[in-house]
């Protein structure tokens, strides 16, 4: 039965379009559910407790599939990489944590798009990739949407938008490390355990101070975040292995649809038309851009 199974299946793990295409989309509901349920946790618990959790329980995860593995992947030549990658998505998730429980959904995880736009100037200077005209129009229209979602002409400013927009400026530069060590040949397992291992640590420093004991249900949603987020990175290493980055790249739209479900779903969320014309110009913003990578590559 389980041979027939394995068999039916087995071409999600081959290369191809199709293939990849599928594993991006389960990137990006996953990430949705679990903004969902970090927003149910943030209820309660603080932001900073929800983010500890995360961090620990994906630890614990990685851990056990490398005992189950049996192979020695603590070894690595270039630590000074882990750490900074574990500073910066100590920060960049923790924030992201705090975000999706202080903003609609939808609008958090528009912000959030905006990191293909900082790659831009970030790969000119750190990997010396040329800009070209067209990215340099990307970035400008990208950012006039990302300055709509803070409403600058009303008397509501959303403020709150810098919380995510920092995230995703993190998230770029993260972007930027991971290239260095795939290039460096570091194994994928050895990147998620020191990922893991940092991200608690520094977030386990501060937890006690805004610790709140989470009850039965509570611990249930934590592992559910946990788990989800090792999940997501398996599908990244998943989508990457079965087509090219520009194949994947438009697919992470359709997280916003999700987003736009799930808030008015669980929350009754329903985007302002700030959001909307916002959201149409960081996407336009975005696609120009990985046509300009595309172009490149």
């Amino acid at each position: 039965m389980f041979g027939w199974f394995s068999a039916k299946w087995a071409w999600l793990l081959a290369k191809g379009t199709r293939q990849g295409v599928i594993w991006a989309t389960m990137i990006y509901l996953v990430g949705a559910l679990n903004d969902v349920v970090a927003k149910l946790l943030g209820s309660r618990l603080h932001w900073i407790e929800i983010a500890f959790f995360r961090f620990l329980f994906s630890t614990v995860v990685v851990l056990i599939i490398i005992a189950i593995g049996r192979r020695n992947l603590f070894r690595s030549s270039i630590h000074y990489l882990h750490i900074a990658r574990g500073i910066l998505g100590a920060i960049a998730l923790g924030a992201c944590c705090l975000s999706v429980n202080v903003m609609p959904l939808a609008e958090n995880t528009t912000i959030l798009f905006s990191e293909a736009l900082f790659m831009i100037p970030l790969s000119a200077h750190f990997l010396k990739e040329k800009i070209s005209p067209l990215s340099l129009v990307a970035t400008i229209i990208g950012l006039c949407g990302l300055i709509i979602m803070f409403r600058p002409r009303t008397d509501n400013i959303n403020l709150l938008a810098i919380i995510p927009t920092i995230a995703a400026f993190l998230f770029a530069i993260m972007n930027i490390i991971i290239k260095k060590m795939i290039d460096m040949k570091e194994n994928t397992l050895t990147m998620l355990f020191y990922f893991g291992i940092y991200t608690t640590i520094l977030s386990g420093i501060i937890v006690p101070f805004y610790w709140t004991t989470p009850n039965a249900e509570e611990v249930l949603y934590i592992s559910i975040l946990g788990i989800g987020a090792n999940v997501i990175q398996l599908f990244i290493f998943l989508a990457y292995r079965a087509t090219t980055a520009s194949t994947i790249s438009p697919v992470r739209y359709i997280e916003l649809p999700f987003a736009i479900l799930f808030g008015f779903i669980f929350f009754d969320q329903i985007p302002k038309y700030t959001a909307l014309i916002g959201a149409g110009l960081i996407i336009i913003g975005t696609i120009i851009s990985s046509f300009c990578g595309r172009q490149r590559s």
